[in-house]
C-alpha cells in the first residue's frame, strides 16, 4: 500500500509481453488495483487484507455486500404478546426486507460475528451477528468495532477530554485505555445485534 511503483519504461526496454504476474493469481485470487488511503487506516486495512488473503478468510472481517439481496418475507401487522397470550390475528400486511429495515447505508455497512462475552451487559452475546455502519460518527457511549494495536474488538467508546477508553459490558473484563502511542482505528458503529437461539 505504501510500496513504490517503478516506471514501466527506462533503460531495460519497457514492459515485455507476458511478463509479470497473471491477473487473479496473486494472494487474493482476483485482479487488484492501486489506491491511496489515509495512513491512519493502514493497520486496519492491512489486518483485513491478511485475513482476506488466507485460504479460509475470517468471515468476521468480510465487508457486507454493497448490493444487499432482496428477499422479502411475510410481515404480519399484529404484534406478538410477550406477556399474556392475545387473540391470533391472521392479517398479513405485506412483505418485509430485513436489509431495508437493518441497513441504512449499504455501501458503508458490514456484518461481523461476535466472539466472547465481554459485551453481555449490552445484550451482545457470543455468536451474535452485529450490523456495523461505518458512516455513523462514533461518539462517547457508542458501541464500536475497533482495531487496537492490530487486534479487533467490540466495546463501548468512552471519551472524557483527551482520554479515550474502550469499555466492556461485563465486570469480568477490564476497560482498555488508549494511551499515547497506542494505535486505535474505529471500524464502525454497531447499529443492530442479531441473535439466533
Amino acid at each position: 500500500m505504501t510500496s513504490s511503483i517503478s516506471s514501466a519504461t527506462g533503460s531495460r526496454g519497457g514492459v515485455r509481453p507476458g511478463a509479470g504476474r497473471k491477473p487473479g493469481t496473486g494472494p487474493y485470487g482476483e485482479p487488484t488495483a492501486p489506491i491511496r488511503i489515509p495512513q491512519s487506516r493502514l493497520p486496519a486495512i492491512r489486518a483485513w487484507l491478511e485475513q482476506f488473503a488466507r485460504e479460509k478468510p475470517d468471515p468476521r472481517l468480510r465487508p457486507f455486500s454493497r448490493q444487499p439481496s432482496h428477499r422479502p418475507l411475510p410481515f404480519y401487522v399484529s404484534r406478538i404478546a410477550a406477556g399474556f397470550p392475545s387473540p391470533a390475528d391472521d392479517h398479513l400486511e405485506g412483505a418485509i426486507d430485513l436489509n431495508e429495515q437493518l441497513v441504512r447505508h449499504p455501501a458503508a455497512t458490514y456484518f461481523v460475528r461476535v466472539e466472547g462475552d465481554s459485551m453481555t451487559g449490552a445484550g451482545i452475546r457470543h455468536g451474535d451477528f452485529l450490523v456495523v455502519d461505518r458512516s455513523l460518527e462514533p461518539k462517547s457511549g457508542s458501541i464500536v468495532v475497533a482495531v487496537v494495536n492490530g487486534e479487533l474488538t467490540v466495546k463501548r467508546l468512552r471519551v472524557r477530554g483527551k482520554r479515550i477508553w474502550l469499555m466492556p459490558e461485563n465486570p469480568d473484563y477490564r476497560p482498555i485505555e488508549i494511551g499515547e502511542g497506542a494505535d486505535l482505528v474505529i471500524w464502525g458503529v454497531v447499529a443492530h445485534a442479531i441473535r439466533s437461539f
